[in-house]
């Protein structure tokens, strides 16, 4: 009997022992893998401070930091080198996770403001970081920005103000494009601040309220894949997501037409071309000259169309090369002034 005593217990010491191992084991791993995260990240903090003190000569935008609601914030600014009168101005928003300097890359478009005379302001959202892993609360998400519920709709008033004291803004012309969550962000102007902005430009996003209309008439030219998984086209819970504490489902892209088309009192009956693998609608005939524009691009991921491929410029997924969103954007703008201000 003391011989089995003996050996009951050696193997429970083992088994304890072994257990031990395994859960040190496991626990170091975790360790090491929450230091490796760290570090990636401020690797990619760091490359991105860098890219950020590079860019006021490569992009030839600057700076400009304000304090709102408590909170430092900062966009950069783009101003054509010949002055005029007066300029429209165009809001570029970055996605969920990117910056300000993220959004310069993606829309690449200073070279056409220089050529057409507009102001781009490039907005910072808000995060752990300066210039990197930044969001903007656009509703139904998106990080800390959504979970601290930062008020980015009264902070696009304080940019404009802001941008107003230092030029000649034309109030007829005060336009937002954004992908992903700065396409979230986009919609939710238009909804919120219809007083002020005469078009917005939602790229792979989606509109998830359902109040009643709003006042005044916004024209929207809307592009969105088929193939994203970040927000469907046809609207449910995201198949793909780096958002992973906020539970959300989005509404699909036939919503966010149908309302705005509703709301500006457009033809419900659209003109319709199909190109390639991009199909074109158009909704027109609306109050003082609102319009409603889709681009179904067939096959496409969560991606600004026309853009370069990769995270830095902004898309997961690659973007289709047969529209440019840039350029299309801004020929639509052009074409939809606020016909009523004030």
């Amino acid at each position: 009997m003391g011989t089995n005593n003996r050996i009951r217990t050696a193997a429970t010491i083992l088994l304890i022992t072994a257990a031990v191992f395994v859960f040190l084991e496991h626990a170091w791993a975790g360790v090491l893998r929450d230091r490796w995260i760290s570090r990636a990240i401020s690797r990619g903090v760091e490359k991105n401070q860098e890219e950020a003190r590079a860019a006021l000569e490569l992009y030839q935008v600057r700076r400009i930091e304000l304090f709102h609601e408590n909170l430092k914030r900062s966009y950069y600014l783009y101003v054509p080198k010949v002055p005029r009168e007066s300029y429209p101005l165009v809001f570029i928003i970055h996605g969920g996770g990117g910056s300000a300097l993220g959004a310069v890359r993606m829309a690449d478009m200073n070279e056409l403001a220089e050529k057409e005379g507009f102001i781009i302001a490039y907005p910072n959202g808000t995060g752990p970081y300066e210039d990197a892993l930044l969001t903007f609360n656009a509703g139904n998400c998106c990080g800390e920005a959504y979970q601290s519920q930062v008020n980015d709709t009264v902070f696009f008033r304080a940019m404009i103000d802001d941008i107003g004291r230092r030029y000649k803004i034309d109030a007829r012309r005060i336009f937002a494009a954004g992908l992903s969550n700065g396409g979230k962000m986009a919609y939710k102007l238009a909804y919120e601040l219809s007083d002020v902005f005469a078009a917005v430009a939602p790229v792979e996003g989606s509109f998830d309220f359902n109040d009643p209309a709003v006042v005044n008439p916004v024209s929207l030219i809307i592009f969105h894949g088929t193939q994203d998984e970040h927000i469907l086209y046809n609207g449910g819970a995201p198949r793909k997501t780096l958002d992973k504490k906020v539970k959300r489902v989005d509404r699909s892209v036939a919503y966010a037409v149908s309302y705005w088309v509703k709301n500006n009192g457009c033809d419900p009956v659209p003109g319709k071309v199909k190109t390639g693998h991009v199909i074109r609608e158009s909704y027109g005939g609306g109050r003082e000259g609102a319009e409603v524009e889709l681009y179904t691009i067939e096959g496409q991921g969560h991606a600004w169309p026309g853009g370069k491929s990769g995270l830095r410029y902004g898309n997961v997924d690659p973007p289709t090369q047969e529209i440019s969103a840039t350029q299309l954007m801004w020929e639509f703008f052009k074409r939809h002034p606020r016909i009523k201000t004030g």
